[in-house]
């Protein structure tokens, strides 16, 4: 999707860095934001020339070395860092599509017994499978949805999620670091530029780069039936996939939000619908 992904990075990256946050004295007027790219190259130990050829994209093949030692001026962690060394990693152009993401059997039948709202998401945040108390949940959970899409694009998301402006950032950092450096798949590339072109708040969150995998944690949520709901969210890989997510709420025992999820199901138990991947 981008000629230059490893210059893009490495010049989003140093502009999230202060000069004082590396121990460099910022005095006077700077006209760039973060660190300058002379300034990168000192801290790293190259040279700026060769630094300024790494983000205008005309050599693309750094050692490992210097790039660990361009995360540490940056201040990545480890994943970040490893996102950084793909970006230089030479990948066959894909000239197809992935294949179908296939849910397998046996979790499609572990969301038919459990008591809690679950779905499975793929690679791209697509839900390929759910089961009748997430899509009570939110119809966004519902077969067929997509994640990041719904969260940016979908109004119904944000009278869902309470902290939705909080959570933004984290949701882009996730799928980036889902996706990684294999950035030519054209469903990548569709929605990618569908979200760019229909969302202001992605454009400038994916500007930045973030890389972070968004993993387990609470989640507060706000049905328009049953009001507001202190969750816990789990996302647990499913085996045997690639990169597919058994995404599960659940609340404390004996809290009222627990009372309340026992009754949600009835709030959907006559709509027909899908448990199962869509063709």
């Amino acid at each position: 999707m981008d000629d230059n992904a490893l210059g893009e990075y490495l010049k989003a990256r140093r502009g999230l860095v202060q000069p004082q946050d590396v121990g460099i004295r910022a005095g006077g007027i700077r006209r760039v934001e973060g660190l300058r790219r002379e300034e990168v190259a000192m801290l790293a130990g190259i040279s700026s020339d060769y630094y300024l050829r790494l983000e205008q994209g005309r050599d693309r093949r750094p050692s490992v070395q210097v790039l660990e030692a361009l995360a540490q001026v940056l201040q990545l962690d480890e994943l970040a860092t490893r996102y950084l060394i793909n970006l230089s990693q030479e990948k066959p152009r894909r000239t197809a599509r992935r294949a179908r993401e296939i849910v397998p059997s046996g979790i499609r039948q572990l969301l038919g017994v459990l008591q809690q709202p679950a779905f499975v998401e793929g690679r791209y945040l697509d839900v390929l499978a759910s089961n009748s108390l997430a899509a009570a949940l939110s119809p966004t959970f519902d077969v067929g949805g997509n994640r990041i899409r719904d969260f940016f694009l979908d109004e119904r998301e944000r009278s869902l999620f309470v902290d939705w402006e909080a959570i933004a950032p984290s949701i882009v950092a996730g799928f980036r670091a889902l996706v990684g450096a294999d950035t030519s798949d054209p469903r990548f590339v569709q929605l990618v530029g569908e979200l760019s072109l229909g969302s202001e708040p992605f454009r400038r969150l994916w500007a930045r780069h973030d890389v972070k995998l968004q993993g387990s944690g609470p989640s507060l949520l706000r049905h328009p039936e049953l009001g507001d709901l202190k969750l816990r969210r789990e996302k647990l890989s499913v085996g045997g996939t690639d990169g597919q997510l058994l995404v599960v709420f659940h609340a404390e025992a004996g809290s009222e939000t627990a009372d309340l999820l026992s009754v949600l199901g009835s709030l959907e138990a006559s709509r027909p619908r899908q448990t199962i991947p869509l063709p």
